[in-house]
């Protein structure tokens, strides 16, 4: 049975966010974001190549592209969160990164959101949009994301959410130049269908 391929076209909305997939014309304002959340985000990300700056206009232009180049392959669903009062602002991503179909079917989640917007409950609201699209039409049984033991903002997300944990990942991503160790959550269709029925 072929892999659903949901179109570029895609948004999810809900009270405040809608979430889409990036667009050329959203460089300048993902250049600018970039810039702004350096510091933020340095602690959780991977060192960038050598002498290659995240927030220039060609690396970000060249990511855009690749990220619908993956959208369209299925290879990954990447979307921004775009807050949609008092006007719609780019104020973080979330993505359904390394999609494997076969027997998996399977996608690993990965967000960040600009540090003015943090404690205010967005990013739960955006995973929230972006589970449903995973279990939805994106056709996934399972979605997985592996969060740093210090990083209380995203465990606070993935434990308002339900994700169930499934263990101790020790030194399992190279962050900033460390490697570093996870906990790793899991959710899958079953369980995710389950939570929507028992809530009022």
């Amino acid at each position: 049975m072929a892999a659903p391929r949901p179109s570029l076209t895609t948004r999810l909305t809900s009270a405040r966010l809608v979430l889409r997939p990036a667009r050329t014309q959203d460089t300048g304002e993902l250049c600018a974001l970039a810039r702004k959340n350096k510091t933020h985000l340095a602690p959780w990300n991977p060192l960038p190549a050598r002498g290659e700056d995240p927030s220039s206009l060609t690396v970000v232009a060249r990511s855009v592209a690749v990220q619908r180049a993956q959208w369209r392959e299925g290879r990954a669903f990447p979307f921004l969160v775009v807050e949609r009062k008092p006007e719609p602002r780019i104020v973080g991503r979330i993505n359904l990164n390394a999609v494997v179909r076969g027997a998996f079917h399977n996608a690993y989640l990965g967000y960040w959101i600009d540090a003015s917007r943090q404690g205010q409950g967005l990013m739960t609201e955006a995973t929230q949009l972006v589970l449903g699209f995973a279990f939805g039409d994106a056709g996934l049984h399972r979605v997985q994301v592996a969060i740093m033991p210090r990083n209380a903002p995203s465990l606070k997300v993935v434990e308002k959410i339900g994700f169930r944990k499934e263990g101790f990942a020790l030194r399992y991503l190279q962050i900033a130049g460390r490697w570093e160790d996870h906990l790793l959550f899991a959710m899958t269709s079953e369980e995710w269908a389950e939570r929507q029925t028992s809530q009022p």
